[in-house]
């Protein structure tokens, strides 16, 4: 099989509003797809639908080859984790307990933590640099604590496919590549199929295999990121004028915004 996930003619949005409507989109197995585009473009939309968080009001999901509106839900969750955007969690739950919940779907009812468990909170508590954490309450850290926090509940699901809605929200700048470091090693390591959703367009490029540019609840252009990213693209998908030059040492397209003020200089 050659994608995990499949979204065949899908109209989704909420309530009697379509944020998208009639999409189609196949992902790749063992790939990073990044979904980009504008505020109210659709990307989160698309997401919470393939992921079985969003009704769907015609079309069809595929996970793995299987309508996911058929399968078993604890089925589901042990082939998909998913980060939505801004989760929130249990009041005063700590570190240690919000990512043992990730652990849920690998369990029987009554059945106690397994070294298994363990191994795999662990793993993802050290990946995300939030293991001094553990015993800390989560609504007591900052924006960028948290974030990691909840990336590592995703990790400690240990499913084949993520699904992330713009995980390096709140993160600085070091911290950002260093969850987009650890999603690309992941991703080789383990084969894992990863899709996020990012506004960073330079870290699309530098770190996905496919990049789907969005507008208007459509896709305008799916390929490399060499084959989305180029100046007609990014005006087409964001109105906006740039330059487009390669990465001195990926030779992957980076773009640099040009305002008004740049347009007036240059000429």
């Amino acid at each position: 099989m050659t994608h995990r996930i499949e979204a065949r003619g899908i109209t989704a949005g909420y309530g009697r509003t379509h944020v998208v409507e009639e999409l189609s989109l196949k992902i790749e197995t063992g790939r990073i797809t990044a979904l980009v585009g504008p505020n109210a473009c659709g990307k989160s939309t698309l997401l919470k639908a393939v992921a079985r968080l969003l009704p769907i009001a015609a079309g069809s999901v595929l996970l793995e080859g299987a309508d996911i509106h058929s399968l078993p839900t604890r089925q589901v969750a042990r082939r998909l984790g998913i980060l939505p955007q801004s989760p929130i969690a249990p009041e005063s739950i700590t570190v240690g307990d919000l990512v043992w919940r990730g652990r849920h779907p690998h369990r029987r009812f009554g059945q106690r933590r397994t070294e298994a468990d363990d191994a795999h909170i662990a793993d993802a508590l050290t990946a995300t640099g939030t293991a001094d954490l553990i015993d800390r309450p989560v609504d007591q850290l900052s924006g960028g604590q948290r974030q990691r926090v909840w990336i590592a509940l995703a990790l400690a699901q240990d499913t084949p496919t993520l699904l992330l809605d713009e995980p390096t929200t709140y993160l600085d700048i070091a911290h950002q590549i260093e969850v987009m470091d650890l999603l690309a090693d992941l991703n080789e390591r383990t084969g894992k199929t990863i899709v996020l959703v990012s506004h960073d367009l330079n870290q699309a490029a530098l770190y996905a295999s496919t990049v789907v540019a969005m507008r208007d609840g459509r896709i305008v252009r799916q390929g490399t990121p060499h084959e989305v990213l180029d100046e007609q693209t990014v005006a087409e998908v964001f109105g906006l004028d740039c330059v487009v030059v390669p990465h001195p040492r990926t030779d992957r397209p980076q773009i640099f915004p040009l305002g008004r003020r740049h347009l007036t200089q240059e000429n």
